[in-house]
């Protein structure tokens, strides 16, 4: 390697960690937001003395919204049948909420929109199915450009000599 190419891969590493710190706080705040979220609506809940179907469907909004930000933790992959999810319940949601006063048209709008995002689930998950992923491991990488691992992983992960790129 030359003097260029490790400077490169230095500052690589360097942005690619910083941006895992933006992506993660954003992560934290996101989830913050929607647990206090929640709190708010259970306390309306509670003052109001009764649940209504537009509460409900709010506290699945909700949830999803926490489950899509545990699916990223714990794989560090976002599917993207997650937000279809949300947006097809939030569709819901104005449908019957806003019932009374829709056009027709409008409710076929609404309706028309909640069946192609069923269909994009629909298909997304036929290709997952019919066209899986091929496994991590069982793909070489012709040269390893991975970054040194930060101190967390390097108490959970035995270094080992192939571990990282060579530097002369």
């Amino acid at each position: 390697m030359d003097i260029r190419s490790q400077t490169f891969h230095r500052v690589r590493c360097v942005l690619s960690g910083a941006l895992d710190v933006v992506e993660y706080l954003g992560l934290l705040i996101i989830g913050i937001a929607t647990t206090v979220a929640i709190y708010q609506e259970v306390m309306v809940m509670i003052d109001a003395r009764r649940v209504t179907l537009a509460d409900l469907l709010l506290m699945f909004l909700y949830l999803e919204v926490l489950a899509m930000i545990g699916q990223y933790f714990k794989s560090g992959q976002l599917p993207v049948r997650f937000p279809l999810y949300i947006a097809m319940v939030a569709l819901a949601r104005y449908l019957i909420l806003d019932i009374k006063e829709m056009n027709e048209l409008r409710m076929l709008s609404v309706a028309a929109a909640i069946f192609l995002l069923t269909l994009g689930v629909l298909i997304i998950r036929y290709g997952h199915v019919r066209y899986p992923y091929p496994e991590d491991d069982r793909i070489a990488p012709t040269t390893d450009y991975r970054c040194p691992p930060n101190a967390a992983e390097r108490l959970t992960t035995p270094a080992s000599p192939s571990s990282f790129p060579e530097s002369r």
